[in-house]
Protein backbone atom coordinates (compact mmCIF):
# COMPACT_ATOMS: atom_id res chain seq x y z
CA UNK A 1 0.00 0.00 0.00
CA UNK A 2 1.42 3.35 -1.05
CA UNK A 3 1.79 5.91 1.71
CA UNK A 4 1.82 9.62 0.95
CA UNK A 5 4.74 11.04 2.94
CA UNK A 6 5.15 13.88 0.46
CA UNK A 7 3.70 17.34 0.09
CA UNK A 8 1.54 16.11 -2.82
CA UNK A 9 -2.18 16.57 -2.42
CA UNK A 10 -4.29 13.41 -2.40
CA UNK A 11 -5.46 14.30 -5.93
CA UNK A 12 -1.83 14.45 -7.12
CA UNK A 13 -0.79 11.38 -5.13
CA UNK A 14 -3.69 9.16 -6.23
CA UNK A 15 -2.36 8.34 -9.72
CA UNK A 16 1.05 7.39 -8.27
CA UNK A 17 -0.57 5.18 -5.64
CA UNK A 18 -2.65 3.37 -8.26
CA UNK A 19 0.46 2.50 -10.24
CA UNK A 20 2.68 1.36 -7.37
CA UNK A 21 0.13 -0.41 -5.15
CA UNK A 22 0.60 -3.57 -7.21
CA UNK A 23 4.33 -3.75 -6.46
CA UNK A 24 5.00 -6.60 -4.02
CA UNK A 25 8.77 -6.76 -4.38
CA UNK A 26 11.77 -5.18 -6.01
CA UNK A 27 11.37 -7.41 -9.08
CA UNK A 28 7.90 -5.89 -9.61
CA UNK A 29 9.36 -2.37 -9.35
CA UNK A 30 12.12 -3.08 -11.86
CA UNK A 31 9.77 -4.81 -14.29
CA UNK A 32 7.23 -1.96 -14.07
CA UNK A 33 9.90 0.75 -14.45
CA UNK A 34 11.43 -0.94 -17.50
CA UNK A 35 8.10 -0.56 -19.34
CA UNK A 36 7.91 3.19 -18.75
CA UNK A 37 9.10 5.77 -21.29
CA UNK A 38 12.61 7.13 -20.73
CA UNK A 39 11.04 10.55 -20.17
CA UNK A 40 9.35 9.20 -17.01
CA UNK A 41 11.96 6.82 -15.57
CA UNK A 42 15.72 7.24 -15.88
CA UNK A 43 17.26 4.34 -17.84
CA UNK A 44 19.27 3.38 -14.74
CA UNK A 45 15.90 2.93 -12.90
CA UNK A 46 17.33 2.69 -9.37
CA UNK A 47 19.01 5.94 -8.40
CA UNK A 48 20.33 4.77 -5.06
CA UNK A 49 20.11 2.03 -2.44
CA UNK A 50 20.54 3.21 1.14
CA UNK A 51 21.28 0.59 3.79
CA UNK A 52 19.30 1.22 6.97
CA UNK A 53 20.79 -1.84 8.70
CA UNK A 54 21.99 -5.26 7.60
CA UNK A 55 18.45 -6.34 6.64
CA UNK A 56 16.64 -3.19 5.52
CA UNK A 57 17.38 -0.98 2.52
CA UNK A 58 15.61 1.98 0.94
CA UNK A 59 15.53 1.80 -2.86
CA UNK A 60 15.06 5.17 -4.59
CA UNK A 61 13.46 5.29 -8.04
CA UNK A 62 13.09 8.67 -9.83
CA UNK A 63 9.70 8.70 -11.56
CA UNK A 64 8.28 11.69 -13.41
CA UNK A 65 8.71 14.65 -11.05
CA UNK A 66 9.03 12.67 -7.79
CA UNK A 67 11.25 10.08 -6.13
CA UNK A 68 9.60 6.81 -5.16
CA UNK A 69 11.19 5.23 -2.08
CA UNK A 70 10.71 1.53 -1.45
CA UNK A 71 11.51 0.11 1.98
CA UNK A 72 12.89 -3.39 1.35
CA UNK A 73 14.05 -6.19 3.61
Amino acid sequence: MATNLSSLSEAEFGPFAEEVDVHRGLADVLSWASTKPKSEVHPQIVAEVIAQDEYTHDVIVPYRNVFLVYDTT
